[in-house]
């Protein structure tokens, strides 16, 4: 039986201690009294132990007076007297069972027909057997008995007493050990000590025991709903089972450690809702009272907002510039673990965007700004999102440059005339759409071209007015180029077939028409001169068929064809009429003088200082040579109407 058995049984530890001292031996030690819970089982056992212990100091100062004595019989005798007196002064009350005859070793060897000294060596075997089965008790085996052959009445009612009592121990060991096992060590509350048929101190010790095991049961009960409670984050409750002592003292610091623990989670919640949710950082958990571990807990979650708030802003700092363009900051703080792999992380992630920015700053600027195409960003040790960005820009900047090259090459070609070029580079988007207008573009260009050489050509070379150039689906500044082409070609219809109709008249020698067509710059200029030579031709029509009627018709000689602002040919042609009239007039005055002379008789005069050509020089001189014949005819007929006439 365990230590703790003894301790909770008073009188087995009394029965343990007063066997031992009665294996030490000797009379004279004394022992102690038994003041614990009594009834009659108990009292019957101490009577009978008290019995057997006189009997066995009696047969042992018995058996030393013998060895001291020669005469045995009447050492014998003596002691068998002292044994009955001894006996009856202190035997048992009537009528209970263990009734000791008188003198316990003479009434032994008389029973069984032994000597006192055989008498004396069985009851120390059966004393140490007793002894035996208690000390083996007493260290809490229960499975020793009491074997030794035993006589007498006593001695039997002895043994089976304490060998009822080892079973009756054993088994309320058994039911006292199997309840310990089920909510000691199995944590199977609720258990009871079942033991049959006991009575008095056992009955009240296994009621002792279920009590305790019960109350244990509730206490244990309720702190395990508080605590799973609390395991399960409900701090709303509190062991409010009855309890003293130390069960008293664990509620109390079971429900204090639920309170601190309700205040510690309110703070820890605030704290955590107000930095994990809100973004509220720089929180402080504050839990009056709290010691030890709670306290370090307090410490260390106050400890981690205030490093994560500082972690936080600092990183904050650095992605708000990096996020404002501002690549030159870094987290400085002094981080560790998968912190400071964050900040290893976003600090080479700053860098990575420094050295992407610049090179995508230096490419757009060469591509954007300076129009320097084919230019590449090279961005060293860069993987994931900034490799693809880093292979997205240079893709990007490659396919503008084949793009602008290619819409370079077609817009050079259109302006130097070539309309047979167009943007075949692949694209997509809004370059898709850059590439069909230029394309489209370059279509209706070739077109409106093609009309307005065919419009041209028509009307400038060929001569063939009245074309219009025919574009279609064209607009805005195409169409209204080629609205002005036909205009202009219009225009121009309209004014050549007024001066054609013009110089037809002219041509055809009326000179009243003029042309009335609208008509600006070089074509007014030109119109103004036709109209101007038109009229300038009128007024020389008139002043040479003046000059025509009064020399040729009235024999008006000397008069003159009078065109103001004439010049060139016009002045050439009335200086060459003038003169022609001039010629005449002295001619034909001349001719008239020749003649009038002659015709008075006089053919001395002849048409001399006369510049004369053609058929007026043969005029001229056939009048000469008639002036000379009609001379020498007038002569002769003179000569001849002389002789007739006057000589005879």
């Amino acid at each position: 039986m365990s230590t703790e058995t003894q301790q909770s049984d008073p009188f087995l530890a009394h029965l343990v201690a007063v066997l031992s001292i009665y294996e030490l031996g000797g009379s004279t030690a004394p022992v102690p009294r038994y003041d614990g819970p009594s009834d009659g089982q108990i009292e019957h056992i101490l009577r009978a132990v008290d019995a057997m212990a006189r009997r066995m100091f009696t047969a042992e100062e018995t058996v030393a007076s013998l060895k001291a004595s020669d005469d045995t019989t009447d050492a014998v005798t003596d002691a068998v007297t002292d044994a009955k007196a001894s006996s009856t002064s202190n035997s048992a009350p009537s009528g209970s069972p263990f009734v000791v005859p008188p003198g316990p070793v003479p009434a032994a060897a008389f029973e069984s027909d032994t000597s006192a000294a055989e008498e004396l060596k069985l009851l120390k075997a059966q004393v140490l057997d007793v002894l035996r089965v208690c000390n083996a008790v007493a260290t809490g085996d229960l499975s020793q008995k009491i074997t030794a052959p035993v006589q007498g009445v006593v001695v039997v009612q002895l043994k089976d007493v304490i060998n009822k009592m080892v079973d009756r121990l054993a088994e309320f060991a058994k039911e006292v050990t199997r309840v310990n096992q089920e909510v000691g060590t199995e944590g199977k509350p609720g258990g009871q000590a079942l033991v049959t048929d006991v009575e008095g101190t056992w009955k009240d010790i296994t009621d002792v025991v279920n009590k305790l095991v019960a109350n244990l049961t509730i206490q244990v009960r309720s702190i395990a709903n508080v605590t799973k409670a609390v395991a399960a984050g409900d701090l709303s409750k509190e062991i409010d089972v009855d309890a003293r002592g130390e069960i008293l003292g664990l509620k109390n610091t079971v429900n204090g450690m639920v309170v601190q623990l309700r205040v510690l989670t309110a703070e820890v919640s605030n704290v955590t809702l107000e930095v994990g949710s809100q973004g509220i950082f720089g929180g402080q958990a504050h839990v009056p009272g709290v010691e030890g571990v709670w306290l370090e807990l307090t410490r260390n979650v106050n400890r981690m907002c205030s490093n994560l708030t500082d972690q936080v802003r600092s990183v904050a700092g650095v992605t708000t510039a990096v996020a404002k363009g501002d690549f030159t900051r870094k987290i400085e703080i002094q981080v560790g673990g998968e912190m400071a792999t964050l900040t290893t992380t976003l600090n080479t992630m700053v860098d990575q965007l420094s050295t992407f920015a610049s090179e995508v700053t230096q490419v757009i600027l060469e591509v954007g700004t300076q129009g320097v195409f084919a230019g590449q960003a090279n961005v060293e040790g860069v993987q994931g999102t900034w490799a693809d960005l880093t292979r997205n820009v240079n893709k990007m900047a490659r396919n503008l440059t084949d793009q602008v090259r290619s819409i370079s090459k077609v817009t050079k070609a259109v302006a130097l005339g070539d309309l047979s070029q167009t943007v075949d580079v692949d694209v997509q988007g809004e370059m898709l759409d850059l590439k069909m207008t230029v394309n489209s573009m370059v279509a209706q260009l070739s077109t409106l071209a093609n009309e307005v050489k065919r419009v041209t050509l028509e009307v400038g070379t060929e001569g063939i007015l009245g074309c219009q150039v025919t574009v279609p689906d064209v607009q805005g500044m195409w169409k209204v180029l080629g609205d002005h082409v036909n205009l202009m070609a219009m225009n121009l219809t309209n004014q050549v077939r007024s001066i054609a109709e013009v110089t037809k008249v002219v041509a055809n020698g009326d000179l009243t028409k003029k042309i009335e067509v609208d008509a600006r710059g070089e074509m007014l200029d030109l119109k103004e001169t036709v109209n101007g030579m038109t009229e300038s031709l009128s007024v020389l029509a008139d002043e040479v068929t003046r000059v025509a009627r009064e020399v040729g018709t009235e024999g008006r000689l000397g008069g003159q064809a009078n065109v103001a602002n004439v010049s060139g040919t016009w002045k050439d042609l009335i200086d060459d009429v003038n003169t022609m009239t001039t010629n005449l007039t002295t001619q034909v005055r001349t001719i008239a003088i020749a003649t009038t002379a002659v015709a008075a008789g006089d053919f001395t005069q002849k048409v001399t200082g006369v510049s004369v050509h053609g058929e007026i020089l043969d005029l001229v001189n056939k009048i000469n040579d008639m002036i000379d014949q009609l001379g020498s005819y007038a002569s002769e007929v003179k000569t001849v109407g002389r002789e007739v006439g006057t000589e005879g």
